[in-house]
């Protein structure tokens, strides 16, 4: 099962404060232990909102809108992909990352959608499309 594992923003990094030194090691430890294990896929940091753009969609019309976004909790500072048998295990591997902000925070920890999910909905074509496209994705 692949997640998306989540590191949610908090005020101090939409402002753009950096770790410490004793921070950066010990997510660096933690992603190698990560990697030992064959969990981590990709992860990386996140700049501030304020740094970002989102695109507005309704119908044929495109709207650009520039940051920092509001609800600060709501926003993702960092993100891992990693490969796992269950949820039960990603949170596990939670459990034992370093805080990864100053204060008080948050990982939260999505599943993929995985072909079978769509059922019907995805004949052999498109799931042999989606084939082709994941083995040409790094991150795989």
């Amino acid at each position: 099962m692949r997640v998306m594992v989540f590191v949610k923003a908090t005020e101090d990094s939409e402002a753009g404060v950096m770790p410490t030194t004793e921070l950066f090691e010990a997510m660096g430890r933690f992603n190698e232990e990560l990697i030992k294990a064959g969990v981590l896929l990709s992860g990386d940091g996140l700049k501030p909102s304020s740094q970002g753009k989102r695109v507005a969609f309704d119908g044929p019309s495109r709207t650009v809108i520039d940051g920092p976004f509001a609800e600060t909790r709501e926003l993702v500072a960092g993100y891992w992909v990693w490969e796992v048998k269950d949820i039960a295990e990603a949170v596990e591997w939670v459990k034992r990352c370093p805080n990864p902000m100053f204060g008080p925070s948050e990982i939260e920890i999505r599943p993929f959608y995985e072909m079978a999910d769509f059922g019907d909905v995805v004949t052999p074509e498109i799931a042999e499309q989606f084939d082709r496209l994941r083995e040409k994705t790094p991150a795989r």
